[in-house]
C-alpha cells in the first residue's frame, strides 16, 4: 500500500477548497445585498423609515461578513503560498497570525472547508496552540477578524450613513428635503414711465419682424422660381471648360488637334469647297448664305 499523504499536503488541498468556497459565498452575498438595498430604497420612498432602519442592519451584517470572508481568503492564500513552512513541527512566526486567525474564525463561519483546515492545523500544532488561538490570549489573532466577528449592534451613525447612501444610489428623496423658497416675484415696469406701453412695445417689436419675414418669403419664392427657356445663350449646346491644372492654368475649350476637313460627298454636292492647300479650317470650305440661296433658286427652275 502507498504511504498516506503528508499532513501538509492535506492542508493544501483543504486550503484550495476553502478559497473556492469563500469566493462563491462572496458572489452570492453580493447578489443578495443588491436585492436588499433595492427593498430598502422602496421602504424609504414609501415613508417607512422605522422599518428601513431595522432591516438595514441585516445589510450591514451581510457586508461585514463579506469583508471577513475576504480577509480569511487572503490568509488561506498566504498559507497556500508558504505551504513549505508547514512541514516544520512548530508554527513559523510569519504564519502565526494567519494560522491563529483561521482557527479563531472557522467555528464562527458557515464555511465547512475552513473547519477542516482548522482540524488539520490543530493536529499539526497541538491542542495548546489551538486553545491559545481560540482565546486569543497572546493577541496574535488579527484585530480586524475579532472586530468583524463581534456581535455588537451597529452604531446609529452607521445606520444613518447606510440609509443615505442607499437613497442616493436609487434616487430617493431621503431625508425629505423641503422645496426651496422661490422668493418674491420680480417688479414689473410701470406703463407711465418713459418706456412705451405693452401694446405699443409689442407693435414696435412686430414691425422689424414683419419686414424680415417678408424678405424671407421673397427669397424663398425666388429660389423656387425656374428661369425662362430663352434665358442664356440661344444654342442648346453648352460645354463646360476643363478644370485648371498645373499643365494648363487657363484652360479653354478647343477642338482636337486633328484638322477638320469637308468630306468628298460635301464637295460633290456643292455644299463645301475644297480647302486650298495650307488652310485646314472647315470654315473656308463652307459657302455663305448668298451662294446657297442662288443654288436653291437654280434647283427650283
Amino acid at each position: 500500500m502507498p504511504p498516506p499523504p503528508a499532513l501538509a499536503a492535506k492542508i493544501k488541498v483543504q486550503l484550495k477548497l476553502a478559497i473556492a468556497r469563500l469566493r462563491m459565498v462572496q458572489k452570492r452575498d453580493e447578489a443578495l445585498a443588491k436585492n436588499q438595498r433595492r427593498g430598502m430604497a422602496q421602504l424609504l420612498e414609501a415613508g417607512k423609515e422605522e422599518s428601513a432602519r431595522i432591516r438595514v442592519e441585516n445589510i450591514i451584517r451581510s457586508d461585514i461578513a463579506n469583508e471577513l470572508h475576504e480577509i480569511l481568503e487572503l490568509y488561506c492564500e498566504l498559507l497556500l503560498a508558504r505551504a513549505g513552512l508547514l512541514d516544520s513541527p512548530t508554527c513559523d512566526p510569519g504564519l502565526e497570525e494567519a494560522v491563529k486567525s483561521l482557527i479563531y474564525a472557522a467555528p464562527k463561519t458557515e464555511i465547512k472547508e475552513l473547519n477542516q483546515v482548522r482540524i488539520l492545523l490543530a493536529d499539526k500544532f497541538g491542542k495548546e496552540f489551538v486553545l491559545a488561538a481560540m482565546e486569543n490570549s497572546d493577541g496574535k489573532v488579527s484585530e480586524k477578524v475579532v472586530k468583524k466577528l463581534s456581535v455588537s449592534p451597529p452604531k446609529p451613525e452607521l445606520v444613518q450613513g447606510y440609509l443615505e447612501e442607499i437613497a442616493k444610489a436609487y434616487g430617493v428623496n431621503w431625508p425629505r428635503k423641503a422645496k426651496e423658497d422661490l422668493g418674491d416675484p420680480p417688479d414689473f415696469m410701470d406703463d407711465n414711465d418713459g418706456s412705451p406701453s405693452g401694446g405699443q412695445a409689442q407693435k414696435n417689436l412686430a414691425a422689424p419682424l414683419t419686414a424680415e419675414s417678408k424678405e424671407t418669403e421673397v427669397g424663398e419664392e425666388l429660389s423656387k422660381a425656374t428661369p425662362p427657356k430663352a434665358f442664356g445663350p440661344g444654342s442648346p449646346l453648352h460645354v463646360n471648360p476643363p478644370s485648371p491644372s498645373t499643365d494648363n492654368i487657363h484652360p479653354k475649350v478647343t477642338l482636337n488637334s486633328k484638322e477638320l476637313k469637308p468630306s468628298q460627298k460635301m464637295i460633290d454636292a456643292g455644299l463645301a469647297k475644297k480647302a486650298p492647300e495650307g488652310k485646314g479650317s472647315i470654315a473656308d470650305g463652307v459657302p455663305d448664305f448668298d451662294e446657297l440661296s442662288k443654288r436653291f433658286a437654280a434647283l427650283k427652275r
